[in-house]
């Protein structure tokens, strides 16, 4: 028999995991509520870098799975798996998009079905927000007549080598026989299944795995920021120290965080230990001011090598290349790249971006898409290396260059490239 698996939201974590169950034989209802994206998805249009367009027409033409806007198409569903958003509004948790998909399987959940939450919250979000909408609008008891787990989202967009299907996922369950069913569904369609003792274990490992990266690299960005004032290249000392084989993990600085994760899901944590016990988490909320601060810092540093060069931001020619978040993906969500160019075009600087990643519209005004070729590289009073991206032709860019800033230190410092 058919297993017939609903997944909620077809963004970047959701559109993985239904199509790689599609592969596996489930029969996927990818669900979402934009009609443009669904409408995309039906003709096997992906817009999700991890997932091909020839591998979703794959799943398409075998029958295997489906995008639907439409309600009715969740009914008689044996597994559902909620992958929707979950941001931030004003510092505070925004779990409206959990609440709607709640409520849209309440509906349609029948006895001995399986309902798993993907989305990035705090611990206690499961049992406390999601299982009481489930019992409400559908009559039936968690754990007695359904099935109730959580599993942290781990995809990581662009990475070649760590996929939805070769990283480790962690899974857990409201009782036993929950973690068995959750554990059994993920065991199909990935390598590896970790158990999680409960739900609240699991959420609170996914916000702190993001914790550990947003905190270490606010620890390198606020190095980089007093590293020149104390005469030491930060690149250097981190080359040198990356040579300990124990005790250290290398983090690189950056012009800050982008993604739905780092800038998000560790003020979630902060904001669960406030409500729990009176006491702000004094080191999310330092990080979150240190990795906040680098667009501004990047800006100020860009600023004083045009001034040395005599050349005013005011009235500057600034090509950025890359306005992803990070290598190799079109995400721009929370992107570092978006308040740098706000600030240059503020600041009166003619600003054009280069990503061949990136097919949104960013939504500023004036910031125009090219191509890098040489003679817009040449025409640039400044280069921003903002995401490098492996397709860039970096040689040929710093032929072509009177000038480059370079973020991600991917080029050798000389009299006219320098970094952070």
């Amino acid at each position: 028999m058919t297993t017939k698996l609903v997944v909620v939201g077809q963004g970047y974590v959701g559109l993985p995991l239904a199509v790689a169950a599609a592969e596996h034989g489930y029969q996927v209802v990818g669900y979402d509520t934009d009609e443009s994206r669904v409408k995309k998805l039906a003709v096997g249009d992906s817009f999700v870098g991890d997932v091909t367009s020839r591998r979703l027409g794959a799943v398409i033409d075998r029958g295997t799975y489906r995008a639907s806007i439409d309600t009715e198409d969740l009914d008689a569903f044996d597994i559902a798996v909620i992958t929707v958003p979950t941001p931030l509004h004003e510092g505070v948790p925004d779990l409206s998009f959990i609440e709607a998909a709640g409520k849209a399987l309440a509906a349609r959940l029948r006895p001995g079905a399986t309902v798993i939450l993907e989305s990035t919250s705090y611990p206690g979000t499961t049992e406390e927000v999601l299982a009481p909408i489930l019992r409400d609008g559908s009559g039936l008891e968690p754990g007695a007549d359904f099935h109730l787990g959580y599993s942290p989202e781990r995809i990581d967009p662009g990475n070649p080598e760590w996929t939805f299907e070769t990283t480790p996922k962690v899974v857990s369950g409201i009782d036993a026989a929950s973690l068995e069913r959750v554990r059994a569904f993920y065991a199909d369609i990935v390598h590896e299944v970790v158990l999680a003792k409960a739900p609240r274990v699991a959420e609170l490992a996914k916000v702190m795995e993001n914790t550990f990266r947003h905190v270490n690299i606010a620890l390198v960005n606020e190095l980089a920021t007093h590293a020149e004032g104390i005469g030491v290249d930060v690149w250097d000392a981190l080359e040198v120290a990356a040579t300990k084989p124990f005790g250290f993990m290398r983090f690189t600085p950056g012009p800050g965080v982008g993604g739905h994760c780092l800038p998000v899901d560790p003020l979630y944590l902060s904001w669960k230990v406030e409500r729990a016990s009176s006491k702000r988490f004094r080191l999310v909320e330092l990080a979150d001011e240190l990795n906040n601060a680098m667009p501004e810092y990047v800006v100020r540093k860009l600023t004083r090598g045009l001034d040395r060069r005599h050349q005013t931001v005011t009235g500057a020619r600034i090509l950025m290349l890359g306005l992803a978040y990070k290598p190799g993906t079109g995400d721009i969500r929370e992107s570092p790249a978006l308040p740098i160019a706000r600030l240059l075009i503020e600041a009166g600087a003619t600003v054009r971006f280069a990503d061949p990643h990136v097919t949104e519209e960013p939504g500023i005004p004036g910031l125009t898409q090219v191509k890098p070729d040489p003679e817009e590289v040449s025409r640039a009073h400044a280069v921003l290396i903002v995401t490098d991206h492996d397709e860039f032709d970096y040689e040929a860019i710093a032929a072509s260059a009177r000038y480059i800033f370079d973020c991600r230190h991917r080029l050798p410092l000389s009299k006219d490239i320098e970094s952070l």
